[in-house]
């Protein structure tokens, strides 16, 4: 699982793992890093548009000028520089990847 440990919505997706007795691993952006291999793969395989969280506070922090002009190589740059800008959490079970926490689509996942 990837994302930033303050951060409520991880708090109830790892309380959901461990209740529910899954094991795993927390790569936490801030503590950890966020390599541009890793952010590439993802961004290949889910899209920047799926990463980009427009909700939060990093968000609405940007420049408009970046904003209205998103773009895949421009995204690329602001999740390096600010990886909090990632939706989350990211759940990587090995054969799925999956955005966000939901208990219905966590209960349907192999683990």
């Amino acid at each position: 699982m990837y994302g930033i440990k303050n951060c409520d919505t991880i708090k109830k997706a790892r309380k959901w793992l461990e209740d529910a007795g899954v094991e795993y691993q927390f790569h936490d952006y801030k503590k950890d890093g966020l390599s541009p291999e890793l952010l590439d793969g993802w961004i290949s395989e889910l899209g920047y548009e799926a990463l980009l969280n427009k909700r939060g506070t990093t968000w609405r922090k940007l420049p408009d000028d970046i904003k209205d002009n998103i773009d895949e190589q421009s995204a690329r740059a602001v999740m390096l520089d600010n990886p909090s800008i990632i939706k989350r959490p990211l759940l990587d079970t090995g054969s799925a990847k999956v955005l966000g926490f939901s208990v219905t689509e966590y209960t349907e996942l192999k683990f």
